[in-house]
């Protein structure tokens, strides 16, 4: 029982530590960021007004902040998983453009499909291209020794140009004539809006992926061999786990998250593959993965934030002139800052054990310096 409390006490500790130090990093983020307003000739208490306003200042504002948000959280989720197994994966634009690309064009494919077996069809052929591509990265980390994180960010570059390619060439809408797209989806094959809500069914897709994969990784046989191959790679194989099974499942799940945030936003935004589909969505999702510490669960709250600042964009260049990439800038200086907080993980003795704090005792000598012995029955002193 005794054992069972410190346990607890631990993970208290360890949740506190988190809470207090990303809460901080985010105080820092926006100190920043509002010394860069002010370099900018600006008010910063005028522009976090505007922030909050076209946030979360209003029904209206806030299912904006949320369709904003349901991406982030699948992308999120590209970084966080491989993570777990210790890998840094930045690939999640690439595979939610593949994704996005493969269900535009299955969906064409589905025209005379009723809208349930064509958004089914697009589903699977998001997950699956996207899959495919991260998985590609976890393959070439494992059996090439390729660093992932420059595969997968190499690997983008390669996807924004097999989209130009296929979107300007093969596929091409001839009727798009300005910006070269796929032909539309057919109305009834376009994801719709939650009932009660101008948000789209992305928000429910996202949410529910987070939920899962913290049950997997969390609470299931799978994600302890995941947590220990992450924690240990030596251990791990000694213990008998399938390591290249593991990375190519790992990153197949994580690369099929990103691919239906792709899917996501041609069925339920842009209605067709076109250059739209580059918008920054893969990259913001790193940083919201590292903000959450890779938990699935923290995702989702820290997606909602991340869409409210992206969100806050417009009303940022349109009351105070400011220029679009502002809110790419307040994302990189968090980045660096969160990065940079890594480093005070256990520095402070407040979230640490009682008894790691303390010094050691050190038991009474007597003159000939052997430890005082105890009375009969009684303990020792040493």
């Amino acid at each position: 029982m005794a054992s069972t409390a410190s346990n607890s006490a631990g993970r208290f500790r360890q949740a506190l530590e988190t809470l207090t130090l990303r809460i901080g990093a985010l105080v820092v983020s926006l100190f920043l960021f509002g010394i860069f307003i002010k370099c900018t000739g600006k008010s910063p208490l005028d522009a976090f007004a505007n922030m909050y306003k076209g946030a979360f200042s209003s029904w209206t504002a806030f299912q904006f902040t949320l369709t904003s948000a349901a991406p982030l959280l699948l992308t999120a989720l590209c970084t966080a998983l491989p993570a777990r197994l210790g890998m840094v994966i930045i690939g999640g634009e690439g595979a939610l453009l593949m994704g996005g690309l493969s269900a535009a064009l299955v969906g064409l494919a589905c025209e005379n499909c009723g809208p349930y077996t064509a958004l089914i069809a697009m589903l699977l052929a998001g997950a699956a291209a996207g899959g495919l591509w991260i998985m590609l990265a976890g393959a070439l980390r494992y059996y090439r020794g390729v660093n992932e994180t420059i595969s997968s960010l190499l690997l983008n570059y390669i996807a924004i140009a097999l989209l130009n390619h296929f979107v300007e060439g093969p596929f091409k809408d001839p009727e798009s004539l300005n910006k070269p797209s796929t032909r539309p989806l057919a109305d009834e094959h376009q994801l719709g809006s939650i009932p009660g809500m101008d948000v789209h069914w992305g928000l429910a897709y996202g949410v529910i992926a987070c939920l899962v994969c913290y049950f997997l990784i969390q609470h299931t046989t799978f994600g302890f061999a995941v947590r220990t191959t992450g924690a240990n790679i030596r251990a791990g194989r000694i213990v008998g786990l399938s390591v290249g099974a593991l990375t190519l499942i790992t990153t197949f799940m994580a690369g099929a998250a990103a691919g239906v945030a792709g899917m996501v936003e041609v069925a339920a935004v842009n209605q067709q593959a076109n250059a739209s589909l580059i918008s920054g969505y893969g990259y913001a999702g790193i940083l919201v993965a590292f903000i959450a510490r890779h938990n699935p669960l923290a995702i989702i709250p820290v997606a909602v934030l991340m869409g409210g600042i992206m969100a806050s964009g417009n009303l940022l260049q349109t009351n105070m002139k400011l220029p679009d990439a502002t809110v790419k800038v307040l994302q990189g200086i968090m980045f660096i800052v969160i990065l940079t907080s890594e480093s005070l993980y256990g520095r402070f003795k407040i979230f640490q054990p009682r008894e790691a704090t303390e010094k050691p005792h050190t038991p009474e000598k007597k003159d000939d310096g052997k430890p005082i012995a105890a009375p009969e029955g009684g303990l020792a002193v040493g």
